[in-house]
């Protein structure tokens, strides 16, 4: 499994190189505060890599979720719509948003690494 992320402050992680999961990463979820709500996309639902794909709403603010590469939505995380908190609590693993049968596992290459965002967020 590889992890990558967005400018974006999303995470993917590659299950099959046509299988991921994505969620917000622990920088996202710091500063959103408490999230309170979340808007997932349709199962079945199809988003190209870079288009909205949800709502993560906190007592501080809304934010879009982007989606990291184009697919279509397999499965969505039942357990956080029903507990929005766990995106706070456990952003990297039970948090998860959605997973997304991958279109062009090419598009990772555009992604950064985990070096590469930790830099994004020390100079943000």
């Amino acid at each position: 499994m590889t992890t990558l992320y967005t400018a974006e402050h999303e995470w993917i992680t590659t299950d099959t190189p046509a299988s991921a999961t994505v969620g917000i990463t622990v920088h996202a979820q710091d500063a959103l505060g408490d999230v309170v709500f979340v808007d997932l996309p349709a199962v079945g639902a199809t988003f190209n890599q870079g288009d909205v794909a949800g709502v993560v709403e906190s007592v501080k603010a809304a934010a879009d979720l982007y989606m990291p590469v184009t697919g279509e939505i397999v499965e969505v995380n039942e357990a956080l719509r029903a507990d929005p908190s766990l995106a706070n609590s456990d952003p990297l693993n039970t948090g998860w948003f959605f997973k997304v049968k991958v279109a062009d596992a090419g598009q990772f290459a555009k992604l950064l690494d985990a070096t590469a965002y930790d830099d994004l967020v020390k100079n943000s």
